[in-house]
């Protein structure tokens, strides 16, 4: 999954996006954590199929939104949150981003194998509202194989 040198590896930030505020705000941090420490990001989204017995009704994960697959929509969506957020001023930091098929926590624990760090959001999709931490942050803190620094929301 990783064409960087261990090297550069461990002067890269791993930033878990999804396209949620709380993503958006730990991307943010992360830049800037990068801008201090001369670091490069990697952003990475992940993607999953629906779990599904069969398919009904003409229904595929290949025909979900329309002409759009998930990984489509996941590419789409990181590209966006890369664009708004990093185009906020500031000296430039050189930004990778990644899209994974994959649960969201084992994407995230094979990407930051090496890193410098890994940067999660409290809280993004998928989670109940009220939860301070979410399960893919929660994972993540406990069984990361970097030091991992979680954004409030």
């Amino acid at each position: 999954m990783h064409d960087l040198s261990s090297e550069q590896r461990s002067a890269c930030i791993i930033v878990g996006v999804d396209g949620s505020e709380c993503s958006k705000t730990a991307l943010r941090w992360a830049i800037s954590q990068a801008r201090l420490t001369g670091a490069s990001v990697e952003a990475f989204a992940a993607w999953q199929d629906p779990v599904m017995y069969g398919y009904a009704y003409g229904w595929a994960p290949t025909s979900f939104a329309g002409s759009d697959s998930l990984q489509a929509i996941t590419e789409k969506t990181l590209a966006e949150t890369v664009a708004g957020v990093a185009g906020s001023g500031g000296q430039a930091v050189t930004i990778r981003t990644r899209v994974v098929q994959g649960h969201p926590t084992q994407v995230l624990m094979d990407a930051a194998t090496g890193a410098q760090m890994l940067v999660v959001g409290s809280r993004g999709h998928g989670t109940f509202a009220g939860i301070l931490l979410g399960s893919v942050s929660q994972h993540c803190v406990q069984h990361a194989p970097c030091p991992v620094t979680v954004i409030p929301q």
